[in-house]
């Protein structure tokens, strides 16, 4: 059971590489663009929904709300396209990780996260009569 799990989050893992892929494919409908980057967005972000310390609850966006995304952006998407995709995702799994796109993703989160507060702050402070 444990190696049908690995696999099945393998072939997640993949999906979402493939449909980062086909969002950027031209044959591809841009409804369907514009879900898969949401999707690809969400799935490959280091930020969650819902945290992954809080128990039981913290996974089920890893184990609900991806795949359910990914399964409707993958009906979305022309069947020759997706495997196109799926396998050109195979070969880039097999190539290294960079550590430098990760630091890259981590500080954007980090930017807009500022950027936010920034915002919020200023909106929701009254202004001195001056």
């Amino acid at each position: 059971m444990l190696d049908r799990l690995k696999l099945w989050v393998r072939s997640v893992k993949r999906d979402a590489v493939a449909l980062y892929l086909a969002a950027r494919d031209p044959r591809t409908p841009w409804y369907a663009k514009a879900l898969a980057a949401v999707v690809v967005a969400y799935a490959l972000s280091p930020i969650d929904l819902i945290p992954d310390f809080i128990p039981v609850l913290g996974y089920l966006d890893d184990i609900v709300i991806v795949p359910l995304g990914l399964w409707l952006v993958l009906r979305m998407i022309p069947a020759e396209v997706m495997e196109e995709c799926r396998v050109e995702a195979e070969a880039l799994a097999e190539r290294p990780t960079s550590v430098t796109a990760a630091v890259v993703v981590v500080l954007i989160w980090i930017g807009l996260t500022l950027l936010a507060a920034w915002a919020m702050y200023g909106a929701l402070m009254p202004t001195q009569p001056g």
